[in-house]
């Protein structure tokens, strides 16, 4: 079965930067729309950044606008998510996503393959 493994979370002072990887277990998705996701303690889990396959179109959620850049290396199969001037509340668990073919990867029903998520933790 394919997953998806995130790497580069941890602890941080506000302000920091921190940069999230993803990479698949097997297979390739350089044809697929790529989304980063979070979910802080109880709260929902919330599309933070997508971007499409050929990554010349991302879109962001409005509180990390500025902040935070998604981006994808289509030769080594990886996507990142640069975040910097974090905030303590940009603690979350991370995860990243596969959107569906056609799918808009703008909408959170988009995406049927999942990460186990990496913790962020960004102190005050």
């Amino acid at each position: 079965q394919v997953r998806l493994v995130e790497s580069g979370g941890g602890l941080v002072q506000a302000g920091g930067s921190l940069r999230l990887s993803c990479a698949p277990s097997a297979r390739t998705f350089t044809m697929y729309a790529m989304g980063w996701f979070r979910r802080a303690p109880g709260q929902e889990r919330e599309l933070v950044a997508a971007i499409g396959w050929k990554g010349d179109s991302t879109h962001y959620t409005d509180s990390v606008k500025g902040r935070f850049t998604i981006s994808r290396d289509n030769v080594k199969n990886i996507i990142y998510l640069q975040m910097n001037s974090l905030k303590p509340e940009d603690t979350a668990v991370y995860f990243c996503a596969a959107a569906n073919v056609a799918a808009d990867p703008r909408t959170a029903g988009a995406y049927s393959i999942w990460g186990q998520g990496t913790q962020v933790t960004v102190s005050s």
